[in-house]
């Protein structure tokens, strides 16, 4: 049995020291866990071109999306993830998130995180910036 392979993308958009994380809808597979914002590469996009769609849809806002920070891949009970993370910067005004197809957001410090509950995938990518810190 093959299994389903899924490429996502994050984004690591810093401010003054915080990360913009987002909270996943509570009617979605990992419900209400939070996670680096960012969605599923679909056919024929570029990585850069997938996560700046999907920031648009999500939150309504527009990046500039910079050079890749960190890549892993990680493999849940039914399928694997290919992950991405690239670092971005805010093009939109600071107050124009929206929640569109996030059910909240937080600019949070590193150190803060750990309040946080996310998905095994986006744990590692916390614990590789966490190492970057050092």
């Amino acid at each position: 049995m093959i299994r389903r392979q899924i490429r996502v993308v994050g984004a690591m958009l810093e401010r003054e020291g915080r990360f913009l994380i987002t909270q996943r809808l509570p009617n979605k597979s990992l419900p209400l866990l939070w996670e680096f914002p960012g969605g599923r590469v679909q056919d024929g996009e570029s990585d850069e071109e997938a996560l700046a769609r999907e920031l648009k849809e999500e939150m309504a806002i527009d990046v500039e999306v910079g050079e890749e920070a960190m890549h892993h891949q990680h493999a849940y009970p039914n399928y694997d993830i290919d992950f991405r993370v690239f670092r971005c910067r805010l093009l939109s005004p600071e107050g124009a998130v929206r929640h569109v197809r996030v059910h909240d957001h937080r600019w949070v410090t590193l150190s803060e995180m750990s309040q946080y509950k996310f998905p095994d995938a986006d744990a590692r990518t916390l614990e590789r910036l966490l190492e970057l810190d050092d």
